[in-house]
């Protein structure tokens, strides 16, 4: 090649030969001076900077690709943990729920019995009690001047208060015995919670037994005057949904707007309740074809909007430890959205009350198809 002389560098880097720069003379022979090896070890020096330079952009490169792989991850842990939480509270309180459900059922059923056949002789008891009654009628008629012995025995039974209060005790009898009829047949609605199809069903009845269920709660105390129902009910046809599970969903409404007016009527004086009143709505409508609204509505104390934001997140909850789980409205939520198509709304504002709008279809299997 003619090549006559040759000065070479090697080029380190982290201690090791990477490469080499080499400066070649042809013809004749060259004797290198200083400033040309320093000038050759400045160019070694130059291109090992270059290529680190290089060497440490792909690390960093990499390093940020490996850190937005590692962060989605754990975003993608975090919320596959968070889903399994979720389910998990879900499962067990739809475990609890069934379970509750079937108890209900059998209780109700073993209660219907007894009361079916009190309720089915008070008629009849009635009947013989006033012909009873008529035959005494007949004997003070025609035997005004009973033997001392018999006067002695009315006086002491206080025949007149016990002809007049029996009647009434029977009518009070019937009345209790028809209660407790509805509580049952309240109770056997309610307790559909382990239904496994779309049935047709009067939705008015799921919110009355609802509420028959609350009525406790609802009715007037000695330190409270109670929680007025105002029902707006539409002409609504039966509607496919798994009952048990939107009395649920009505059952958690209903106990939050009764929570709230209990904490709203605690801030006021009697006075003051007795001029505004607690009240919660409940409204239902067609509002299209193949769709209808549920609106419950309370004038309580109303929802900030932060609150509001977070409503439907699973165990968020302001209530204090022990009396509220945090899953209630969330569970809700997946009922109406999640198992039969809906939504579920809540509108509210400090100081100007709450509504939780429910708007699900007339008909599930189309979708469920």
């Amino acid at each position: 090649m003619g090549i006559t002389s040759m000065l070479d560098a090697r080029i380190w880097s982290k201690g090791q030969v990477i490469g080499v720069v080499c400066c070649e003379h042809l013809a004749t022979q060259r004797q290198w001076t200083l400033e040309e090896e320093s000038f050759i070890g400045s160019i070694t020096d130059f291109v090992r900077l270059v290529i680190e330079s290089d060497n440490r952009k792909i690390a960093e490169e990499a390093l940020r690709q490996s850190e937005m792989q590692l962060k989605q991850q754990t975003q993608q842990l975090e919320l596959a943990l968070f889903e399994l939480q979720r389910t998990q509270t879900q499962m067990l309180q739809s475990e609890k729920m069934s379970s509750l459900g079937q108890l209900v059922a059998g209780v109700a059923h073993e209660i219907n019995n007894p009361v079916n056949f009190i309720y089915g002789n008070i008629a009849p008891a009635h009947d013989y009690i006033q012909d009873l009654l008529n035959l005494i009628n007949l004997y003070q008629e025609y035997y005004p001047y009973p033997v001392p012995v018999i006067q002695s025995q009315i006086a002491a039974i206080d025949l007149d208060f016990l002809i007049a209060d029996l009647l009434k005790l029977l009518s009070s009898m019937k009345i209790g015995a028809e209660r407790i009829r509805q509580i049952v047949l309240s109770l056997r609605n309610f307790s559909r919670l382990d239904e496994a199809e779309y049935k047709a069903v009067d939705i008015h009845e799921g919110i009355d037994s609802t509420l028959l269920i609350l009525e406790n709660r609802l009715k007037r105390k000695p330190n409270c005057l109670g929680i007025e129902i105002v029902k707006e009910y539409g002409n609504l046809p039966l509607i496919e949904c798994y009952a048990g599970q939107l009395n649920q969903v009505f059952m958690n409404i209903l106990t939050n707007a009764i929570d709230a007016l209990e904490e709203r009527d605690e801030q006021h004086t009697q006075q003051q309740i007795r001029q505004f009143p607690s009240v919660i709505q409940i409204r239902t409508e067609i509002i299209n074809h193949n769709q209808i609204a549920i609106k419950i509505s309370d004038n309580g104390l109303g929802i900030p909007e932060k609150i509001k934001q977070r409503i439907f997140d699973p165990f968020f909850t302001t209530k204090p430890i022990g009396k509220g789980t945090g899953m209630g409205m969330s569970i809700s939520y997946q009922i109406v959205t999640k198992n039969h198509y809906g939504t579920l709304e809540c509108i509210s504002s400090p100081y100007q009350g709450t509504t939780f709008v429910i708007i699900i279809p007339l008909k599930q299997q189309q979708f469920a198809n």
